[in-house]
C-alpha cells in the first residue's frame, strides 16, 4: 500500500508539473522569459536566380554551327570546321561522328532519323557547282545503331526538289535551318536573293513544306489582317517546333518559331511564332498576336522592338516548362522566355514577388557566361547547351533553382 500511495504521488507531480510548462508558455520556472533563439524560424532565402555554367567546356571543335539535343536524348554537334556531325552523350563524351560536307544544321525526326543541311559539290557540263542541299542520315545499321552506322540514304539538292534545271541565282539559295512537325513532316527556312513571289518556286526567301517521305509539297504563305503573303518571310534562318524531347511526350502540333536575320528598318520582330490553322475555308498559316507588355509582370518580352540584331537560331523546351531560348550571334547573348513570351521565369514561392525574373545572358568574350558570335542552342534534362562558335567550343548551363 506504501508502494501504491508513493506511485500515486509521483503521478501527480508529474501531471502537476507538465501543466506547469504548458500554462506558462515560454515562461522558465522563475517567471522569466525563455531563450528561443536556438529554435529555426522558417524564412526564404533570396538566392540569385540564373543559368550557371557546368564544366568542363567542351572546346574539342572547330566552328560548331548547331547543337542539337535529340530525340535519341543524344546530343549532336555540327561542326563545319570538321565538316562533321559529332554524337556526345549527356555527359559531354564523344561518341562518333560522321563526314557531311559543309553541314551548318542538324536535326532529328521521330524516326530517329538525322536531316543534316550542308552542300553538294557536284561537276555539270565541265563546271564545279556547289549548291545547298539537306542529307536524310539513318542512324540504324546492320552493325547497330549510331553515327558509327549511319549511312546518307537520302539528298535533297536545291534547286532540284522542285525543278529540273538551274539558274546562277540558284547558286546564292541556301537553307538554313529544320523543324520537324507532325508525322515527321518537316519546314525548311530557305534565303536568296530573288525574292520575287511569281518565280517558280515562290520567292527565296521562304519557309517550305515537305513530307515525312522528303517530297517538296509547298512554299508556306502567311495570312494576316492585311491579306494573304507570299513574302511574309524576310531572311528566315533559325527555326524549331514543339516537337522536341522526350520522345514521349513530343508535341504533333504544326505551330513553328522562326528568327529573321533582315535588317530592314522596319523589321522589328525577328522571332515570330506561326500557328496552322484549319478553317471552313482551308488550311491558314497565322502570325500569333503581339504581345502588349505589362511591366508589372516582367521586365521584357520576346516581341520588343528592336530586342535582336542577328537571332540565329531558336529553341522551345520539350519537358513542360514551356521556355523558348534564342541566340543572337552579334549580341553574343542567349534569351530566354516563356510560351506566351514573357522574359524570365516565375519567381519561386516565397519570394514575396509575381514579376519574373530575368535570366537571358551573355556578352562577348571567353569566359564561362561570354560568347563569340554563338549560332545555336538546343535543351534537353534542364541542361540548356549552346554552340559558342567563334570560340569553338559548346557550353552547358542549369539555372540554379533546377539544382536538388
Amino acid at each position: 500500500m506504501i508502494y501504491a500511495s508513493s506511485m500515486k504521488t509521483v503521478s501527480f507531480l508529474a501531471s502537476l508539473l507538465t501543466l506547469v510548462v504548458f500554462t506558462t508558455g515560454c515562461d522558465n520556472f522563475f517567471g522569466d522569459k525563455t531563450d528561443v533563439s536556438f529554435i529555426d524560424i522558417p524564412d526564404y532565402q533570396n538566392k540569385p536566380i540564373a543559368y550557371v555554367p557546368i564544366q568542363p567546356v567542351l572546346d574539342q571543335f572547330v566552328n560548331p554551327t548547331d547543337v542539337l539535343a535529340g530525340f535519341d536524348e543524344l546530343i549532336y554537334v555540327a561542326d563545319n570546321g570538321r565538316e562533321q556531325i559529332v554524337g556526345l552523350d549527356q555527359s559531354g563524351r564523344e561518341l562518333y561522328s560522321i563526314n557531311i560536307p559543309g553541314v551548318v544544321s542538324v536535326v532529328q525526326d521521330r524516326q530517329l532519323n538525322l536531316l543534316a543541311i550542308g552542300t553538294k559539290d557536284t561537276i555539270i557540263n565541265g563546271f564545279n557547282y556547289s549548291f545547298s542541299c539537306i542529307y536524310r542520315i539513318d542512324l540504324q545499321g546492320v552493325f547497330g545503331y549510331g553515327l558509327n552506322n549511319a549511312k546518307i540514304v537520302n539528298e535533297i539538292v536545291h534547286p532540284f526538289y522542285f525543278k529540273n534545271t538551274f539558274s546562277s541565282s540558284d547558286l546564292n539559295v541556301r537553307l538554313q535551318d529544320i523543324a520537324v512537325i507532325g508525322e515527321n513532316e518537316f519546314y525548311v527556312s530557305r534565303t536568296g536573293n530573288s525574292n520575287n513571289v511569281n518565280q517558280f518556286g515562290g520567292p527565296d526567301d521562304a519557309v517550305l513544306l515537305f513530307d515525312a517521305n522528303d517530297t517538296y509539297i509547298t512554299p508556306i504563305s502567311v495570312t494576316t489582317r492585311g491579306g494573304v503573303f507570299r513574302d511574309f518571310f524576310k531572311s528566315p534562318t533559325g527555326m524549331t517546333s514543339a516537337a522536341q524531347p522526350p520522345q514521349i511526350s513530343a508535341s504533333n502540333s504544326r505551330h513553328f518559331v522562326f528568327t529573321s536575320m533582315d535588317q530592314g528598318g522596319d523589321n522589328l520582330y525577328k522571332v515570330r511564332s506561326i500557328s496552322y490553322n484549319e478553317t471552313d475555308f482551308g488550311v491558314e498559316y497565322n502570325p500569333n498576336d503581339i504581345l502588349i507588355l505589362d511591366t508589372n509582370v516582367a521586365e521584357g518580352s520576346i516581341f520588343d522592338p528592336g530586342k535582336f540584331t542577328e537571332p540565329v537560331d531558336v529553341t522551345l523546351s520539350g519537358d513542360g516548362t514551356g521556355y523558348i531560348f534564342v541566340v543572337d550571334r552579334v549580341k553574343d547573348s542567349v534569351y530566354q522566355f516563356t510560351l506566351n513570351g514573357l522574359e524570365g521565369i516565375k519567381p519561386p514561392p516565397g519570394t514575396g514577388s509575381s514579376k519574373y525574373v530575368k535570366v537571358s545572358f551573355g556578352g562577348s568574350g571567353i569566359e564561362l557566361t561570354q560568347f563569340d558570335q554563338p549560332r545555336a542552342v538546343a535543351y534537353l534534362n534542364e541542361i540548356l547547351y549552346v554552340a559558342d562558335s567563334g570560340n569553338g567550343r559548346i557550353l552547358r548551363f542549369k539555372l540554379t533553382t533546377d539544382f536538388d
